[in-house]
């Protein structure tokens, strides 16, 4: 395995470890906020710290999923065809993945910039930190998708006529 494969997949542990985090952080946050507020002292910071974390969660779950689950609409459609149709349809849908993805990062960059001045409710600090996701987990996103579209693409289309899933 060469020093980029280590890389990427050292990368990948780091993300899922991240992600785990993330949702463990935004779950804590949200319970001992409500119970705060219920005892009478709301912790107002906790609501934007979630905001922030959950849009970070989002992004890097969908790269988790891009990497390593089939899509659902793909696969119930795709297998009803022979497996040149199979590849055929699943190399399109990536490709309009990744489209969709490209256009995400370029919209997302200004909507970053456009966010710089603006601040969370409670805390002093710019909301770009959250729109920062939008781009950054786009090309997460983005090269995930790729190394799946290239795995497809490597593929014979007998693989997906033998009622294999693409993985």
């Amino acid at each position: 395995m060469n020093i980029l494969q280590k890389g990427y997949n050292k990368f990948c542990d780091f993300e899922e470890l991240v992600s785990s985090v993330l949702l463990v952080a935004i779950t804590i946050l949200v319970f001992v906020s409500a119970v705060s507020r219920t005892v009478g002292h709301p912790l107002n910071w906790a609501v934007d710290i979630s905001l922030l974390l959950f849009a970070w969660q989002v992004f890097i779950g969908g790269d988790l999923a891009v990497r390593n689950t089939n899509l659902i609409g793909v696969e119930l459609l795709a297998n009803k065809f022979p497996g040149k149709v199979q590849k055929g349809l699943k190399i399109v849908f990536f490709i309009m993945i990744i489209i969709f993805l490209a256009v995400l990062v370029y919209f997302g960059i200004p909507l970053l910039i456009q966010n710089r001045k603006r601040l969370f409710q409670v805390l002093p600090i710019s909301y770009s930190w959250a729109t920062l996701s939008v781009p950054v987990g786009s090309f997460l996103m983005i090269i995930s998708a790729s190394i799946r579209l290239s795995q497809i693409i490597k593929k014979p289309a007998s693989f997906w006529e033998q009622g294999r899933r693409d993985e």
